[in-house]
């Protein structure tokens, strides 16, 4: 259906994706320090580009808190795309030295281990 909509063909490599997204995933949950760093710039980010385009401080000051927790929401969704990227690195660089079955293992694998170091350092 999408091929009858579309002039060109294309294919999505499933291992690839899957490798990629559990990699990120490993690297998120391992990356905490960087994790937390990446959201709380993206939301200064968010908050000072926002600051621009109100003209009144009195409206500014009005929907503070609201657009402040919509910022917030924003820098943690996007915070996920470097971990992608480097994911996407990580299962490339493995699917290239090892083959593409053991780039979805060692991200599913990376993905155990990191869980773990994380619920480890959440208990501390």
């Amino acid at each position: 259906m999408l091929t009858d909509l579309l002039p060109f063909q294309f294919s999505l490599d499933t291992a690839m994706i899957a490798g990629t997204c559990l990699w990120s995933l490993a690297l998120y949950l391992g990356l905490s320090s960087i994790r937390e760093w990446v959201i709380e710039a993206l939301n200064r980010w968010f908050n000072f580009a926002e600051r621009s385009l109100y003209l009144s401080s009195q409206e500014f000051e009005r929907t503070r808190k609201a657009r402040e927790s919509q910022n917030a929401f924003y820098a943690s969704l996007f915070s996920i795309i470097p971990f992608l990227v480097m994911g996407g690195l990580c299962n490339w660089g493995v699917e290239l030295g090892l083959g593409q079955s053991w780039a979805v293992s060692g991200g599913m694998l990376m993905c155990m281990a990191c869980g773990i170091y994380e619920l480890g350092r959440r208990s501390t």
